[in-house]
Formats: structure tokens, C-alpha cells, sequence
């Protein structure tokens, strides 16, 4: 795993040979440091779809310093993150996709949060991510 660069061109290969799932573990238990997301993916058949490069006003996000937010991030955390993330954006940054849940007609972030965030206030439009579903497989062209 030392050799993996967690891209999306990486990612895209590991889709071409139907191993998309494992990228994402992968990913999840190494550089995007999220155990517990990983461990609760595997409790039940997921469906994945992707990468898909997708506009971002079409992502919720589902962590942040506001009150509603399912998973609270205080204002001063999630401000460094931020900006950690908009310097490796103008610095070239080659982005892992967000891993996003697709529920009814919602397109949740469940890892990516912080980035989608430094994405918005860089002004960029669209961005990559891979969708996993728990009750069927997406057509891609209800994407675009």
C-alpha cells in the first residue's frame, strides 16, 4: 500500500477492474484516516459508483461548525482545516475524490466534508467523487 497515491486517476483505475470498494478502504484506513467510516461501510451490501466529476452545488455537507450539522465541527477547527486544504488546493494538490452517499434525492458527504468546503471557497465548480449507495446501483447519467 506504501506505493498508492489515493488520486483520482488511481481511484479510476481500481474502478476499471471493479475494485472500486477497496480503493475506498483502503483510503479510508490510510491518508484519509477514517476508521470508523470504513468499518461502518462494511456492515452491509454498498453499491458504488464512480469517480464521477460532479458540480459541487449538487453536495450536502454533513459536517461543519453549524448547529445542524449531524457531525459538529467547532468554528476554530474547522477554520484550520480549511485553510490547510486551500493551500494544498493552490499548491497543486492532486485531491482524493469525497466519498458521498447517495440517499433519495440527496447527495450526502460522508468524507470530504472539509475539502468540498476549501473547494467551495476557491471557486471551483465541479470535483470528483465516488457515490455508494445501500439499496441499489446508480446510473451514472442521473449524475450529469
Amino acid at each position: 500500500m506504501s506505493d498508492m497515491t489515493f488520486t483520482v486517476d488511481e481511484a479510476i483505475e481500481f474502478s476499471k477492474h471493479g475494485r472500486i470498494e477497496e480503493w475506498v478502504h483502503l483510503f479510508l484506513n490510510s491518508v484519509g484516516d477514517n476508521v470508523p467510516f470504513s468499518e461502518g461501510l462494511k456492515l452491509e451490501k454498498r453499491y458504488w459508483t464512480g469517480p464521477l466529476l460532479i458540480d459541487l452545488a449538487k453536495l450536502k455537507r454533513c459536517c461543519g461548525p453549524e448547529a445542524d450539522m449531524e457531525y459538529f465541527n467547532a468554528s476554530e477547527e474547522w477554520e484550520v482545516e480549511i485553510d490547510k486544504f486551500r493551500k494544498l488546493i493552490h499548491n497543486g494538490w492532486k485531491m482524493p475524490p469525497l466519498i458521498v452517499q447517495h440517499e433519495g434525492k440527496e447527495l450526502k458527504v460522508n468524507d470530504g466534508n472539509h475539502r468540498l468546503e476549501a473547494m467551495k471557497r476557491e471557486d471551483i465548480e465541479k470535483c470528483w467523487v465516488i457515490i455508494w449507495n445501500t439499496h441499489y446501483q446508480d446510473n451514472i447519467n442521473d449524475f450529469k
